[in-house]
């Protein structure tokens, strides 16, 4: 494989795999890294190698002559506190040791319960122990290249939906093509900006290869709010039959969190889906040029890849 304007993707997820296929589509040398060595679904141009991205020789290893090194691997849910911090710290030295840009894929946890619209600009002040994890996370990447040790920006987005996702996707849209009901969360009356994945791998892609964007946050692209009852209207009219949809609040997701670390784990962000949570993502857009592509054109080809990966 060329070495020329080298890419180097950490971790495998939905996030990875729709980055790495936005860099193939720029003619970008691509090289992805999981612990598996193992993923379904990636261009044929893509390298796929197997490691232990908590390795900081192995890491500055394998993204030697790197270009850019994307950062969008992540412990489990219920793992963040302990493993997060010191994975990324082992990515983010990796980069520097070879001189390589550092774009990292993030969420908006540590903004925590705002009022309003959220933008870049919007100050950091996590209430819940996921956010401040974030937050430091972040903080230690733009401190990193306010100090010149590393050339770096991050990409943040809102809950995203799409192909290949497991979290979002699996539990509140695959339903639907299985006949069975879709699980919402808090209320499914608040407006709630949703990211397409496919957007959120084209907002990193365009971070990796335009310099303007180092030392900087930016939301991904992403369509204007809906509820979640307007939400599931869009999946209905798509399938073309209603669909049945049940909600669990905080108690119910508390008591399921006695038997799932990770529907625990999603109590504290509870507040995300019971009051507005409404997200500018204005400055990419105009920056790049970067358009979310239509809400209805995503939920038609996440139901489109739902069916395909039912029936294999």
């Amino acid at each position: 494989m060329s070495q020329n304007d080298l890419h180097i993707i950490f971790g495998a997820g939905p996030l990875g795999k729709w980055t790495a296929r936005e860099l193939v589509k720029m003619g970008k040398t691509v090289r992805m890294m999981n612990r598996s060595g193992k993923a379904e679904r990636l261009p044929p141009e893509v390298e796929l190698v197997a490691g232990d991205a908590y390795d900081t020789a192995q890491n500055i290893e394998l993204t030697r002559g790197a270009t850019t090194v994307y950062q969008c691997a992540q412990p489990h849910y219920h793992e963040w506190p302990e493993k997060f911090p010191p994975l990324q710290k082992a990515i983010l030295e990796a980069a520097a040791a070879n001189g390589a840009k550092l774009v990292v894929g993030d969420n908006l946890y540590m903004y925590g319960q705002f009022d309003g619209c959220l933008s870049e600009d919007c100050p950091v002040q996590p209430n819940t122990k996921k956010g401040r994890v974030r937050a430091a996370m972040a903080q230690e990447v733009l401190d990193a290249h306010a100090a010149g040790k590393v050339r770096a920006a991050i990409g943040r987005a809102s809950d995203f939906f799409g192909p290949d996702d497991p979290s979002l996707t699996s539990y509140a849209i695959r339903p639907a093509v299985e006949g069975k009901t879709l699980n919402l969360m808090g209320r499914a009356d608040q407006p709630h900006t949703f990211t397409y994945v496919a957007d959120f791998g084209r907002l990193l892609a365009t971070l990796g290869t335009r310099d303007e964007a180092l030392g900087q946050v930016w939301f991904a692209p992403s369509n204007p709010p809906l509820t979640q009852a307007e939400f599931v209207k869009m999946i209905e009219a798509e399938i073309g039959r209603p669909v049945k949809s049940m909600l669990g609040g905080p108690l119910v997701m508390r008591m399921l969190g006695l038997f799932n670390k990770e529907i625990a784990e999603t109590v504290e962000m509870m507040f995300q889906w019971t009051r507005p949570f409404v997200v500018d993502t204005s400055k990419a857009e105009k920056t790049f040029g970067l358009k979310a592509a239509p809400m209805d054109e995503a939920i038609r080809e996440t139901l489109a890849w739902c069916k395909e990966s039912v029936v294999r």
